[in-house]
């Protein structure tokens, strides 16, 4: 891997960003915008707000990072950009690093919009540290776009990207405990969500907002989801191809 590749490609993602106000705005402006949702449904009852709304945080930036970058890298591989860039001396770690930089920044910008919005103007309150909502919510953010990237690969249009949210985010999202707890769930249906990572994203959410110092487990937690996010970065660029068929 080239470093200074890597931040080229990022500077280039994030000039094509800036560029794409639409985008921009659905990173942005939306978590903040469901967050409003979430408290007026909830009218404001703010026990129920401090645990769902803290969950959202880490999962809003998650669907939006995955949805993101499957499209835009999509989108390179069908204009040909990425077969272009592929005949220079890049190598594909340093495209996947480089998208992993700018999406990055973008999610860390994201994270601190949405969680001082769900603080300061909601009054979200967790007995651990805003701080570390942020980090967890920009670690989504990355998990989100290193899936995203890795299926990519297996997408021909931009609508395929799409249709592979229900295959990859929903049973995350149905498993991960939002919806019952855990060890009320059935065995197999309990041994399937240990096997993903957002489980691990929403359990070290929780224990932010129970706990004011770090636990055993929110390290356990917060080591498995970087360690998908590697896996998935590994096979990302193993199956990266230059242009769609």
């Amino acid at each position: 891997m080239n470093p200074r590749l890597g931040l080229a490609t990022a500077h280039r993602c994030l000039r094509q960003l800036a560029h794409d106000r639409r985008t921009v705005a659905l990173i942005v402006l939306v978590p903040p915008m469901l967050l409003f949702l979430l408290h007026a449904l909830l009218n404001g009852n703010e026990r129920i707000f401090n645990s769902i709304g803290l969950i959202m945080l880490g999962v809003f930036p998650f669907i939006i990072m995955f949805l993101v970058t499957s499209i835009a890298m999509l989108r390179e591989r069908t204009s040909g950009t990425l077969e272009r860039l592929l005949t220079t001396p890049i190598h594909r770690t340093d495209l996947l690093a480089g998208y992993g930089i700018a999406f990055g920044l973008m999610a860390a910008l994201q994270a601190v919009i949405a969680v001082a919005v769900a603080y300061w103007l909601f009054d979200l309150t967790t007995a651990g540290s805003a701080g570390w909502v942020v980090g967890i919510a920009v670690l989504n953010a990355e998990l989100g776009v290193a899936l995203g990237l890795f299926a990519s690969a297996f997408a021909a249009t931009e609508f395929q990207a799409v249709q592979f949210m229900p295959l990859i985010v929903f049973p995350q999202l149905l498993s991960a405990g939002l919806f019952m707890p855990r060890d009320q769930m059935a065995t197999w249906l309990r041994a399937l969500s240990t096997a993903f990572p957002l489980t691990y994203a929403v359990e070290a959410l929780q224990q932010v907002g129970a706990h004011a110092d770090p636990t055993s487990t929110l390290w356990k937690d917060l080591a498995v989801v970087a360690g998908v996010l590697v896996v998935c970065i590994v096979l990302a660029s193993l199956t990266l191809r230059r242009r769609t068929p």
